[in-house]
């Protein structure tokens, strides 16, 4: 390691173990104060990437006036900072309070599949508290659990972070080794989540056009591909917000045989059932992402 990632890796240690990890032991009603400041210096004193926002809420609700892309855009950055603050819980949260704070429906679907042998495919988005979601189906469920996922850059956090989703049962796979985990576990019945909305690289190949909130939009493919290729059920999660940090998730079955499926079918479904979450309740889904980034050439 060299001497400025090794400054790096003590820099995340102290800020870790110094204040995140401290801080992640104080009541939800605690960090909801904090994170009620963090809001006044994220949306009106640094302005996070607000433009990127307006211009995403702008593109993707072209009726909506600029006054009400204002509020949503309000609402969204006081439900981005109470989800950082849901991040920092996760480092020590319990079992009984991550299941009292996102209550499962549909799990029975899981446990079907799992007595008649077969495995899933589980896909979301970046909705409400996609990681608690995320964290409460290995308790609940007999499959074996695996979450695809883009490392980050910081090793120590990464690491922290998988540790964190262990304590649940969850294991990380990052997306380069997508292929290889399959292969390993194809005698075996376990549930891949895939994360499907972020955008793809521009160098990316494996990625599907579609219209999503009136934008041509690329899609990763990969969820679909091992879908059809190892005829795996795919099942779309709903999260939805009962009040402030406080969720509820539904399963529900997109496709129960992909091999059977045209190209692009499963895709478009996963896609128009985000897109209808989105559109009910805007300000929940990750607006400070740069999700049309890559374009298409016709």
């Amino acid at each position: 390691m060299d001497y400025h990632l090794s400054t790096i890796y003590m820099i995340s240690r102290l800020l870790y173990y110094l204040f995140l990890k401290p801080l992640s032991y104080l009541s939800m009603w605690f960090l909801h104060r904090i994170s009620d400041l963090l809001f006044v210096v994220v949306y009106y004193l640094i302005a996070y990437r607000k433009k990127v926002v307006i211009e995403n809420l702008t593109n993707s609700f072209p009726q909506k006036p600029p006054q009400e892309i204002g509020e949503i855009s309000r609402k969204f950055y006081r439900h981005l900072c109470d989800i950082i603050m849901e991040s920092v819980k996760l480092f020590s949260i319990s079992d009984a309070e991550a299941l009292r704070r996102c209550t499962p429906s549909g799990t029975e679907l899981l446990h079907r599949l799992y007595a008649e042998g077969r495995s899933a495919i589980i896909i979301g988005g970046h909705y409400n508290n996609w990681e608690l979601a995320a964290l409460r189906f290995k308790p609940l469920i007999p499959h074996r659990v695996i979450g695809i996922y883009s490392p980050l850059k910081n090793v120590f956090f990464n690491t922290k972070i998988q540790q964190s989703r262990a304590r649940f049962g969850m294991e990380l796979v990052p997306v380069k080794n997508t292929k290889q985990s399959f292969l390993a576990l194809e005698t075996e019945r376990f549930v891949a989540i895939f994360g499907a909305d972020q955008s793809p690289s521009r160098t990316s190949k494996n990625h599907y056009w579609t219209t999503f909130l009136h934008q041509d939009t690329a899609v990763f493919y990969g969820a679909e591909k091992y879908a059809r290729k190892y005829n795996l059920p795919v099942i779309f999660v709903k999260i939805y917000k009962i009040k402030r940090s406080m969720y509820r998730y539904e399963l529900a079955l997109i496709e129960e045989n992909p091999a059977d499926t045209p190209k692009g079918e499963i895709t478009k479904k996963h896609v128009q059932l985000l897109e209808q979450q989105i559109i009910e309740q805007p300000e929940y889904w990750l607006w400070t992402h740069k999700r049309w980034k890559i374009k298409r050439f016709l």
